[in-house]
């Protein structure tokens, strides 16, 4: 596997578990992990995606990344947020 492959399987991954776990209500969008996972994961896939030169994926995956910012900073800026 290239570096790619493996920075994008770890990206997906984390994405994959922040939807798993909120889907089983396990976690929730107002706890700090679920958008750590996403900001995380989807700057790992956007990374992979510039490696290999697939630049429509790094568009999307930096979207994602800017809006798991927004809501962390508003998970934080309410107050104490729930842990991880």
């Amino acid at each position: 596997m290239s570096i790619s492959d493996i920075t994008a399987t770890i990206g997906v991954s984390l994405l994959l578990l922040a939807f798993i776990l909120n889907s089983r209500k396990m976690i929730t969008s107002e706890n700090l992990s679920y958008p750590i996972l996403n900001i995380v994961g989807a700057g790992l896939c956007g990374y992979s995606a510039f490696l290999i030169n697939f630049y429509p994926f790094v568009v999307l995956e930096t979207v994602w990344v800017v809006v798991a910012i927004v809501s962390l900073f508003k998970i934080v800026s309410r107050g104490t947020p729930r842990a991880l």
